[in-house]
């Protein structure tokens, strides 16, 4: 851990890395990062959070009976919407060019639907990460405690970099609820919101080069009452 580093250091240093080294992440530092998170806001105290954390052998089981599926062309289907179903602007743009230059440093075309599929499979391999979280909720839970949920994970995410670790939030397990419920063993009345890949960077892989473009403080912030 870097004792010098800032909270504006980690901000700014927490991207989403694609690519990890195959370096073991020990129990006692994912066990630390959790006990220091679990200090995140939580609106009336409710904390609806639920993580699992599966590595070893338990991660490598979960990969390889996912992994089967994609090749027998099999998705469960998200429990909830990703993105609206009619993205609007400029949040449309954005997406679409992060998409763009994220294939591009790996030299997949836009027509390329085998390289891009390829691509989007990594997730499902943790991207080589040694360590996934799952988190989910309730499903009587409202939009409040999923926004309780994500500033868990943002903690989270500032934690590990404070300790030399990185992270890649991935909606995408959602894909497949219920092989992970079974897997995390998540009860009937629990959603699947998201995982979370943690591990070492691989410095020497083209999509850890890549930092999303964002917009300007006066694109999105409205400034009143200040003299």
């Amino acid at each position: 851990m870097t004792d010098t580093m800032s909270v504006s250091e980690a901000v700014d240093k927490r991207m989403s890395v694609r690519g990890f080294l195959p370096k073991p992440v020990s129990y006692e530092t994912v066990r630390e990062i959790l006990d220091i998170a679990r200090r995140a806001p939580s609106g009336g105290n409710v904390q609806p959070w639920e993580v699992h954390v599966l590595a070893g052998d338990a991660l490598d089981a979960l990969k390889a009976e996912v992994a089967e599926k994609i090749k027998g062309g099999q998705r469960e289907g998200n429990q909830y919407d990703i993105y609206p179903p009619k993205l609007w602007e400029p949040h449309r743009s954005y997406r679409f060019k992060c998409g763009e230059d994220l294939y591009a440093l790996i030299d997949v075309a836009r027509d390329d639907k085998m390289g891009r599929l390829m691509q989007y499979a990594e997730n499902y391999k943790c991207f080589g990460a040694p360590v996934e979280m799952f988190f989910s909720l309730n499903r009587n839970f409202g939009p409040p405690q999923w926004s309780d949920m994500g500033m868990l994970m943002q903690t989270i995410m500032l934690l590990a970099v404070e300790r030399g670790l990185d992270t890649c939030p991935q909606e995408s397990w959602s894909d497949f609820p219920d092989t992970v419920a079974k897997h995390c063993g998540l009860a009937d009345d629990v959603i699947l919101f998201s995982g979370m890949a943690l591990g070492y960077r691989d410095p020497d892989h083209p999509l850890n080069s890549l930092r999303t473009d964002r917009a300007g403080v006066d694109d999105f912030v409205t400034f009143k009452g200040f003299e």
